[in-house]
């Protein structure tokens, strides 16, 4: 690998938007208060905006469900306000990047009430169907969101196909015309100034229900080197393939330095170690830490000089990462950039969640009236009809829950922490007055400021983009630290995972070396590690 592309020392800020910054008062986020909120980017030093859906959609799925995909949502405004966005952010040397699903798009979608019309329509082929009787379903093939994969339309005599909700049809990417129409409206977007796409489980798109293959389907390569010949090779874009099926060698295709597929793969392997294996992610489980190096190490040493990954902790389905594996409570501040100096001394592209940058932590609402999250919803009522203990499905929810990400933003410490002059969609964290913007921003030891260091720093030393990776105390209970080395130069990013002081002796060379970053205001001693005490030293 090269030539830099841009992206490599990038880092990109992942917005949530119903829950970012409330413009009208109507308690839902929306993109006039996104522009409202660039400076605060700007300040911050990230390169990239990733925006959860936007596209007008009857939001059965938060929006992956489009039933539009060239107009806004108006829960969040109307395209001039996206046009606007795009330009007001590229002021700040800031680009857009959408959610795109192309998997499978609304049931509302006028492809799929055309389609669903009369089986010679010709925008019938463009999902998949398949001849059937009322209740005797093509195969057994189940969705993802429960029940059968196949939902039977009486008037056609025929079944479609959907991997998701019963109001997410799949599309059938075996039709040259519905790709066609993707690439079209890819290039609109394009012409609009969107810097880049996040695909949603774009590996899933080469589908074949015969032989019962949803993801990684044999023609999915052929697939997406044609999106990409047609669409993102026309122009510098940061094209990001969401790939829960994704293993080293898969990555290495989706991320191909030569561009033929995307810039990089987004894949969880990582995130899913503290799931015990054949249970549900509810079933609580401590982190394998060693495991977690080990997957991380692999990753980095793996795709070196012949792939590009995401790099996270959070995201808008994940539980805030202080209160995951770190400490939220007597050590927040500590924890939360141990994480994060963890993560930005890697290779592969950073990506912050909303709030990540100022150690949001996950809620606690005391009653489940106060969640909105349907998965979180479903679970409470199976578990409660299986006689689970009420507090014990409480607590899995505080640990695992999806709104924990989706708490609004803590901007202040005024009413609703600044979010919305009206009533919020979901509950505000009641820590929003010790935890929240304005208060970091004038904190020069703050998470904020931290985080706006490390960005600065990929950008100074090219040792963080292109640096080759070795594993430091591969089966140290405590301790993650790692080598990067450069043309010369070496990088040491040490850090204690735990809220014990634990023994590190820093010897020989790395005595002389420069700290470029260090999560404590006292000098590390050299001889142990404090409570989640990290930092990076240069050689």
């Amino acid at each position: 690998m090269n030539q830099k592309k841009w992206w490599q020392d990038s880092v990109v800020y992942q917005i949530y938007p119903r829950s970012f910054q409330d413009s009208n008062g109507d308690g839902i986020g929306d993109i006039r208060g996104i522009i409202k909120r660039l400076d605060y980017l700007e300040e911050l030093g990230i390169d990239a905006v990733w925006l959860s859906p936007v596209c007008r959609s009857p939001q059965d799925d938060n929006g992956y469900d489009i039933s539009d995909y060239q107009d806004i949502d108006p829960m969040f405004g109307s395209l001039e306000d996206m046009e606007e966005l795009i330009a007001e952010a590229k002021k700040r040397n800031i680009r857009i990047i959408m959610d795109l699903v192309l998997n499978h798009s609304s049931d509302e979608h006028r492809w799929f009430r055309e389609a669903r019309k009369d089986k010679n329509n010709p925008f019938h082929d463009y999902y998949v169907w398949r001849d059937g009787e009322e209740g005797v379903y093509p195969n057994d093939m189940k969705s993802l969101f429960g029940g059968p994969a196949w939902e039977w339309v009486p008037e056609l005599k025929q079944y479609y196909f959907h991997q998701f909700s019963v109001k997410q049809p799949d599309l059938n990417w075996e039709n040259p015309a519905v790709r066609r129409e993707i690439y079209d409206m890819i290039l609109w977007w394009m012409d609009k100034g969107v810097g880049g796409f996040r695909l949603d489980v774009i590996d899933q798109i080469a589908k074949d229900p015969e032989r019962k293959i949803t993801n990684n389907g044999p023609r999915l390569h052929e697939f997406i080197r044609e999106l990409s010949r047609e669409t993102f090779q026309k122009g510098d874009l940061i094209t990001v393939g969401e790939a829960w099926g994704a293993d080293i060698e898969r990555a290495k295709l989706y991320s191909n330095p030569d561009g033929s597929e995307f810039s990089m793969v987004f894949q969880f392997e990582h995130m899913m170690l503290d799931q015990e294996p054949g249970k549900e992610k509810w079933d609580l489980s401590p982190l394998p830490f060693v495991k977690l190096k080990k997957c991380l190490a692999k990753w980095q040493q793996e795709l070196h000089e012949c792939g590009w990954n995401s790099l996270f902790w959070d995201n808008h389905d994940l539980p805030r990462i202080v209160s995951r594996w770190g400490n939220d409570r007597e050590y927040r501040a500590e924890s939360a950039k141990m994480l994060a100096t963890i993560l930005h001394g890697m290779e592969g592209t950073p990506y912050i969640y909303q709030g990540e940058e100022l150690g949001m932590t996950n809620v606690r609402f005391d009653s489940i009236e106060e969640y909105q999250d349907i998965e979180t919803l479903n679970m409470y009522q199976e578990r409660m009809e299986k006689g689970y203990d009420r507090q014990d499905i409480m607590e899995s929810i505080y640990a695992k829950g999806r709104d924990n990400a989706r708490t609004p933003m803590q901007w202040d410490g005024s009413r609703n922490a600044g979010f919305t002059e009206g009533t919020p969609w979901i509950g505000v964290n009641s820590n929003y007055t010790e935890i929240n913007a304005e208060q970091q921003l004038q904190d020069k030891d703050s998470v904020f400021r931290y985080y706006q260091k490390l960005i600065r720093l990929r950008k100074e030393q090219e040792i963080f983009v292109k640096g080759d990776f070795t594993l430091l105390l591969p089966e140290d209970e405590s301790i993650f630290a790692y080598v990067r080395e450069y043309q010369g130069q070496k990088l040491l990013v040490a850090a204690n995972f735990t809220d014990q002081e634990v023994s590190f002796e820093i010897s020989g060379q790395w005595k002389e070396a420069k700290t470029l970053i260090h999560n404590y205001k006292e000098e590390a001693s050299g001889r142990k590690l404090r409570p989640y005490e990290a930092f990076i030293k240069l050689l």
